[in-house]
């Protein structure tokens, strides 16, 4: 079975890679573009062990460069699409919108029109908890209307869900989106609040924090994230989005607490005002992702970061 994983240098989707490629029934066909949001040194490092695999195949393409994009799709017959690329962050999205939405809507047409000349029959889309917005009900559930993002990195999303929504319903294409709820552990992006709050309390340097340590973030460990990409790619629906969330919001405040207790350190800390596009808290309805996958996170917030922080203490 011929697995195409799109952001497979990235960091959920070289994790996944770590899973799946294990298995020598899976041939994993990666791309991705090592962009320079940040290091590109630490993708290819993510992937290295990979290159040796007789299973793994890694091809250095934009997904917006169609042309090279089709190419791929023309050397293999592709049974699934892991699709993990996106220009994250809500804030660079703010400074770059064109940017963002050239990746994440243009890019996502381009793999569902391939997608639909190449007869791809199952296709898997990484989605966001940002394109839930400010929305007061809470947990967020699927059903939620979101029709209020508050950043071009959520309004890029939705967009493409839609597209994705059109596709399921035009052909004959099984269609997951699975929307992730702030994913952190090793490997994670050196642009979040896991990583550089790690960092800065590590070499004693001030973090900012945005506001007054009430926003919350539904923070979900990279393994739990794994495990429900993999169940979904076992288990194809017609066109179902499911949240992966870990249903447990935890504050700015406990976070901070959380990262001084696994570094044995105090943080300085520089309040800042919150940023515009931050949302003021996150929060997984997983009923549904219980129900039709069988998916539970198992990792509270102090296992996951002491995870993190052992992993990031390896790497410096």
């Amino acid at each position: 079975m011929n697995i195409l994983i799109t952001g497979g240098a990235g960091f959920i989707g070289s994790s996944v890679i770590d899973k799946v490629i294990v298995d020598k029934k899976y041939e994993i066909i990666c791309v991705d573009d090592l962009n320079n949001y940040y290091s590109p040194l630490q993708k290819q490092k993510n992937i290295t062990l990979f290159l040796k695999k007789e299973n793994f195949v890694f091809y250095k393409v934009d997904i917006t460069d169609y042309q090279n994009l089709k190419a791929v799709f023309e050397k293999h017959q592709i049974d699934k699409i892991i699709h993990l690329v996106a220009r994250a962050g809500v804030r660079a999205s703010i400074k770059q919108p064109l940017l963002y939405e050239k990746v994440n809507v243009l890019g996502t047409l381009h793999l569902l029109e391939l997608a639909r000349i190449f007869e791809v029959p199952h296709f898997i889309f990484g989605s966001t908890s940002a394109i839930y917005g400010n929305q007061e009900k809470v947990p967020f559930s699927e059903t939620d209307p979101c029709n209020h993002p508050i950043s071009p990195y959520a309004a890029t999303k939705k967009a493409a869900e839609l597209l994705c929504h059109t596709y399921a319903h035009l052909y004959p294409m099984k269609m997951t989106i699975l929307r992730f709820f702030t994913v952190y552990g090793p490997k994670g992006r050196p642009d979040m609040a896991p990583y550089l709050f790690t960092k800065s309390i590590l070499e004693n340097k001030p973090i900012e924090k945005f506001g007054d340590g009430s926003t919350m973030r539904d923070y979900t460990y990279i393994d739990d994230i794994v495990t429900g990409i993999i169940k979904a790619m076992e288990k194809p629906f017609d066109y179902q989005i499911i949240n992966l969330g870990n249903n447990q919001p935890i504050s700015l405040n406990r976070f901070i607490a959380t990262v001084e207790k696994a570094t044995g350190k105090k943080a300085k800390i520089i309040e800042k005002p919150i940023p515009p596009g931050d949302v003021n808290r996150t929060f997984a309805d997983i009923r549904k992702a219980q129900k039709l996958l069988g998916w539970q996170p198992t990792t509270n917030i102090e296992t996951g970061i002491r995870k993190f922080v052992d992993w990031y203490q390896n790497q410096v």
